[in-house]
């Protein structure tokens, strides 16, 4: 097993290094308040434009189109301009098309959204790589901390969507257009990192250690790649939809959008707490089971109890938040060095998008056709058995 150092030089003294830490930890803040803000105010966005609500989820999914589009470039482009600049890069783009997405324009609406997706999802599959080039030893504790700030900010946004849109004449649009400001500050405070080129050897280099299997090519890959997706096609329906479900059963908009805020809310804390738990386990098939099994109690619980809705989806928010940093930190986990993390980021969260941008899409649809939200929340049932069954195999303790 390869270090890495004969690329990447240390760093020096606490203060370098806590800047590193705030830099990485206000990146992780902007992978989610944009996408978890338009759920509150879907219905505006579909008043306004005068959109079914397939449309709508097509629109909410594109992000996760692009994620699934550009993941596998991500390394490549990390190699080229250094993993530093990668994530520089963007960050500005992350902030331009966060305000074009906001401006009055139809066009400029899907065309922001596409490029705010092509944004993230760079710093999706690079974020992991670097964590597990600079903190080989704390993997899980600095993806849960990061994953907690990235959940804290998508809390905030998706709380804060339906007050922001009711404060003036722009309405959805400025409960948008808003996040661009977080773009900035974290490309402020990342900043200083961007003096550095450190440009990772392609795999299979002699710097990079020899040749490692390809995650394409491997059974854990793949199993990683199908819970990564799984999980994620449960988050993305639920931010998208719960809400939507909510009103159904009578909830007001403001409400359905302060109990997203509590979903998001608890899976900060799970995050937290499952940050913990991993390094103390041997492997991590015991907490992936516990998290599926939270996702199952809160979905039942919706079909069944339906005026408890805020205590399953705060559940669920558990849920998530504990699933989240399982997957991103078994990229770590399951790989020899920083170089394969990042092949197998970005081989999950290119095909675990694409699955995940399916869920929305297809409930949405399934919910038009049926006008009842019963057989959408079925189906993320079964999605829940894969997400059990891939995750079992994926937690075992081996690597690529």
């Amino acid at each position: 097993m390869t270090s890495g150092t004969a690329t990447t030089p240390s760093r020096v003294g606490t203060s370098q290094s806590g800047l590193l830490l705030a830099g990485i930890l206000l990146i992780a803040a902007n992978l989610r308040a944009a996408i978890t803000s338009v759920g509150p105010v879907v219905e505006d966005i579909r008043g306004d434009l005068d959109i079914g609500g397939a449309t709508a989820s097509v629109l909410i999914s594109l992000p996760l189109v692009a994620f699934a589009v550009v993941s596998p470039l991500a390394p490549a482009l990390a190699r080229r301009i250094g993993i530093e600049r990668a994530l520089g890069a963007a960050l500005v783009l992350l902030a331009a098309a966060t305000v074009v997405r906001s401006l009055p324009s139809a066009i400029a609406l899907w065309t922001g959204t596409a490029f705010l997706g092509i944004a993230v999802a760079v710093i999706n599959v690079v974020l992991p790589s670097l964590v597990k080039r600079e903190y080989p030893g704390r993997i899980g504790q600095v993806t849960g901390l990061y994953s907690s700030v990235q959940g804290a900010a998508a809390a905030l946004a998706s709380g804060l969507a339906v007050p922001l849109a009711g404060t003036t004449q722009h309405g959805w649009r400025l409960a948008l257009g808003i996040w661009a400001g977080l773009g900035l500050v974290a490309l402020a405070v990342f900043l200083p990192q961007l003096r550095r080129r450190s440009v990772p050897p392609a795999p299979g280099s002699p710097l990079a250690g020899g040749a490692h299997r390809s995650p394409w090519t491997s059974a854990l890959g793949w199993q990683v790649t199908v819970f990564m997706g799984s999980q994620s096609t449960i988050y993305f329906t639920l931010i998208t939809w719960w809400p939507s479900v909510e009103r159904a059963h009578g909830v007001s908009a403001a409400a359905a959008g302060w109990h997203l805020f509590a979903m998001q809310v608890a899976g900060l804390l799970a995050n937290l707490a499952t940050a913990r738990l991993i390094p103390r386990r041997p492997d991590q098939r015991l907490l992936i089971l516990g998290a599926t099994g939270l996702f199952v109690t809160a979905i039942v619980g919706q079909l069944t109890v339906p005026a408890a809705s805020l205590l399953w989806i705060v559940i669920a928010g558990a849920a998530g938040g504990a699933c989240i940093v399982l997957a991103l930190s078994l990229f770590g986990l399951r790989t020899h060095d920083h170089h394969q993390a990042a092949a197998l980021s970005g081989m999950a969260q290119s095909v675990g998008y694409a699955m995940a941008a399916g869920g929305p899409v297809l409930l949405g649809a399934l919910h038009d056709s049926t006008g009842s939200w019963t057989a959408p929340l079925l189906v993320l049932l079964a999605v829940l058995v894969v997400q059990a069954a891939t995750g079992l195999q994926a937690g075992r303790a081996r690597l690529l």
